[in-house]
């Protein structure tokens, strides 16, 4: 009977955990009419370089830890095609990082502002192009 129960128990602490985890996945990762979007733009070209795995592992994750809970998410692209299949692609790769305060976004770029610039040697030899946006609307297609 013991081990019924220290069974069920499980089950039920791993069911809960799971819960937990799917709800925080999808409430993280939405935007949000009157947040902002840095956009950060890796143009293509000859010579240009762009190691997409330590962008992916390393670089984003660390620019992340420095913008703490001002970051709600963020996304990295990775250019695959042009306007059509045979045009070049326009950007390498585009970093997204969606943030509610453009001030503490700039406070905390400022104070880590070095170790950011210092590690885009690690992975480019692109000066990337960055934007902040405020996001007006979000738009869903409603077609079946």
């Amino acid at each position: 009977m013991a081990t019924k129960i220290n069974f069920l128990s499980l089950v039920f602490i791993l069911i809960s955990l799971i819960s937990c985890k799917t709800n925080q996945l999808q409430q993280s990762t939405t935007a949000e009419t009157g947040m902002f979007k840095v956009t950060i733009l890796y143009a293509n070209g000859e010579g240009k370089t762009f190691d997409m795995d330590y962008y992916v592992n390393k670089h984003m994750p660390m620019v992340a830890g420095f913008l703490g809970k001002n970051l709600k998410y963020y996304e990295i692209d990775r250019g695959i095609s042009g306007r059509t299949a045979n045009d070049k692609i326009p950007f390498v790769a585009v970093g997204y990082f969606y943030i509610t305060d453009v001030a503490e976004y700039n406070k905390a770029m400022a104070q880590n502002r070095d170790a950011v610039v210092n590690d885009i040697k690690n992975y480019t030899n692109i000066q990337p192009v960055i934007q902040i946006s405020e996001i007006k609307k979000l738009g869903y297609n409603s077609a079946k």
